[in-house]
């Protein structure tokens, strides 16, 4: 026998008996009972205006705050925070705020957070230095993003970034996942 099989008449015969009468099938295609839900996250409508129209207090009570800074939203599990902290979110973007004034900060990191929400982005670095060039040799923005950040709905954690990545001179920020289409 060369290339395809032949099946011999008796065997086929023996087939059809032990089967019985079969009628064909018109579609060979089975359709599911329900669409699959799409992976990719679905923009909450009205979420970025809502955030973006509270502008950002200075006044505002700012958690403690020492060499190292860091944040978790309540009722968010403390792992998340533990994750961020090794560096176990990857940074998909990056804010330098060197040499900006605290009413130009405000303003760019603001637009910045709403764009990597926009591009779907998770974790962020924003670089705020350490403040040797400020007027007292403290860190303004720092102490400013420590107030700012946590009055945005769309920030879960930040904290300082490690030695490698900025140190006490940037934060990561992890941004609020957003959910699937349904």
């Amino acid at each position: 026998m060369s290339g395809k099989s032949r099946i011999r008449p008796e065997d086929r015969e023996l087939f059809l008996d032990a089967v019985g009468p079969v009628d064909p099938v018109e579609d060979s295609r089975i359709e599911p009972e329900r669409p699959r839900p799409s992976a990719r996250p679905r923009r909450d409508p009205g979420f970025d205006e809502l955030v973006d129209d509270m502008p950002f207090s200075d006044l505002a009570e700012a958690p403690e705050q020492g060499e190292q800074v860091q944040y978790l939203r309540p009722g968010v599990q403390k792992q998340i925070l533990r994750k961020l902290k090794r560096g176990g979110y990857s940074v998909t973007a990056s804010l330098d705020l060197h040499g900006m004034t605290v009413e130009g900060a405000r303003t760019t990191v603001s637009a910045f957070i709403r764009a990597e929400r926009g591009e779907l982005r998770r974790c962020i670095r924003i670089v705020h230095g350490k403040g040797y060039r400020s007027a007292e040799q403290q860190p303004v923005l720092k102490t400013m993003l420590n107030r700012w950040l946590p009055q945005r709905n769309d920030v879960v954690a930040f904290c300082s970034a490690p030695p490698h990545d900025g140190g006490t001179g940037a934060v990561y920020v992890l941004l609020r996942r957003l959910r699937p289409t349904d």
